[in-house]
């Protein structure tokens, strides 16, 4: 087997790993160093609304977390257990739901909600719930479907009941994925921050929503160092125990390669029925009422928010602040940048983690850290490390694209290092038989498997891109403002006609992301990203 000479591999290496130190290391150090201010640790912690603001945060995430796993069990099972028209369409649909935009997503419930409902904590929790039912779906359907029926059947034939086999049995066999996906959700619910700064009324704060809020309206850089060090910790404790439990509840199964059938009694008929379609009647909904109300106003059914996107003035005089139409250009041109800086840095990561086998290991954890760190933490380190000279680079045009590669490189990573680990390396060997150098064999051999993997690391990229609020909320700068950040602020806005344009603008993101998926999800890679993914871009 031919083996890449050392010098190949560092030069591989190299840029990846000086743009995660540069880029994520040193902003994360930074934004440590300002918290272990003791001044600073003790004013914040001393706080009542800092407490409540942590307090609110917690419980809506258990409580967001607690109904999501308990209403994503329904059509977890009905996907695990049985084969139905439309079970392919089901998945996509939670899947599109999953990687919309949190933006678009409080903009859709905004939409869906009546006004009573509307700006409160409810319709927070319900968009977290139908925003992370995939979670539930694509972490503990492909387990249950797994899992023997011969202890489920003989339960069954000595008289339990449905409710009793699913509590007795099938309950304690999936509490591993349980598990893992109550702690993904968890995580997602507890760093909410698109979804409360749409849908949450104004004194609705997640620490999320309060770091960005003392950073950029207060100008409080300590506080919310402490307050992003504080949410860390929490993250940190959650994985730590949902590892654990996940090991503590494991147990060794025969596992089935597929468990799926044809639902055969009418009982089994209609329940698949209707979970199936009360589950596309929750997830579509939301996206229906999106596009609806883009068209709706006071006086009627208008198409004025679309054709006056590029208006600039509400009244003769008073100009509106923003430009949809420069949003979008701003989205396109930073997604553009952000998809080729994350294509480049993480090819090159994947092919020095495939190339060096064992070593390659520090590097693949590294590049996985922005994962597990919030794209407002991202986006606070980056706003406070880039902001005075020599590197005052908050100015710059690309700092925008590269905060969003930074959080965009991980999923390239993933999809591209188990296609070249899955190489053959009797093909290099054989090259290298017929004269070829290591350096050309593996040119020759592997690089031709990279197209199709970077063809999906390049839709998630642009799809990450456009979408991403968090990181984008510290780091754009006016004029700059992109697709997510016009839609929060045209649905603050007083007008029907200007909340009907930030509708349009949502409508029009959910249709590019959604396409982007369609691409991903042929390619079936998506299925593996979404289910270790261990934080979403916000």
């Amino acid at each position: 087997m031919t083996v890449l000479p050392r010098r190949v591999i560092a030069a591989l290496a190299i840029p990846p790993a000086v743009g995660l130190a540069v880029f994520y290391v040193w902003p994360l150090l930074a934004l440590l160093s300002r918290a272990i201010d003791a001044g600073a640790v003790r004013a914040t912690l001393g706080r009542s609304a800092t407490w409540e603001v942590a307090w609110f945060t917690l419980w809506q995430a258990v409580i967001s977390t607690l109904i999501t796993i308990v209403v994503g069990l329904a059509p977890a099972y009905i996907v695990a257990r049985f084969d139905f028209r439309g079970r392919q369409l089901l998945l996509g649909l939670l899947t599109a739901l999953f990687v919309l935009p949190t933006v678009v997503m409080g903009a859709a419930f905004l939409a869906l909600l009546p006004d009573g409902i509307n700006r409160s904590v409810t319709a927070v929790i319900a968009a977290h719930v139908v925003f992370n039912l995939a979670v539930v779906v694509r972490t503990v359907g492909p387990f249950w479907e797994q899992l023997p029926t011969d202890m489920e059947g003989a339960a069954a034939s000595l008289g339990a009941s449905p409710w009793r086999v699913f509590t007795m049995i099938t309950l304690p066999l999936i509490r591993p994925a349980l598990v893992a996906a109550a702690s993904i959700v968890f995580v997602f619910t507890f760093t909410s921050f698109g979804v409360v700064r749409v849908i949450g009324a104004a004194g609705t704060r997640t620490l999320e929503v309060e770091v960005w809020r003392q950073a950029i309206q207060l100008g409080d850089i300590g506080t919310a160092a402490v307050l992003s060090v504080l949410q860390l910790v929490v993250l940190a404790a959650v994985m730590v125990w949902a590892s654990r439990a996940q090991r503590r509840h494991s147990r060794p199964l025969g596992l089935e390669p597929n468990a799926r059938r044809i639902p055969r009694r009418g009982s089994e008929r209609r329940r698949v029925a209707l979970i199936g379609i009360t589950s596309f009647a929750v997830c579509g909904a939301p996206l229906v009422a999106l596009a609806a109300q883009s068209f709706s106003t006071p006086s009627g059914w208008s198409t004025a928010a679309w054709t006056q996107l590029g208006r600039t003035e509400v009244r003769p005089g008073i100009r509106l602040g923003i430009d949809p139409l420069d949003a979008v250009r701003n989205s396109v041109e930073n997604a553009l940048w952000a998809t080729l800086f994350a294509v480049v840095i993480g090819t090159l990561a994947s092919l020095a983690i495939a190339a060096a086998r064992n070593a390659g290991r520090i590097l693949d954890v590294g590049m996985m850290l922005p994962v597990g760190t919030s794209a407002v933490t991202i986006g606070f380190g980056m706003l406070i490390t880039f902001d005075q000279a020599p590197y005052d680079w908050r100015a710059e045009w690309w700092l925008v694209p590269v905060g969003h590669a930074l959080v965009a490189v991980p999923f390239v990573v993933r999809t591209t290092v188990g296609v070249l680990r899955s190489v053959d390396p009797e093909l290099r060997a054989a090259a290298a038989t017929l004269g070829a150098s290591p350096t050309r064999a593996w040119r020759a051999v592997v690089v031709p498997f990279l197209w199709r993997p970077l063809k999906v690391s390049a839709a998630l990229a642009a799809a990450i891109s456009l979408g991403e609020f968090g990181a984008t909320s510290f780091l754009s700068r006016s004029g700059g403002e992109t697709v997510p950040i016009a839609i929060e602020q045209l649905l603050g806005r007083t007008g029907s006609l200007l909340q009907a344009q930030g509708y349009a603008l949502a409508t029009i993101l959910a249709t590019v992301t959604i396409a982007l998926v369609v691409v991903v999800d042929r390619s079936h890679e998506l299925r593996t990203l979404v289910r270790p993914t261990a934080n979403r871009p916000d």
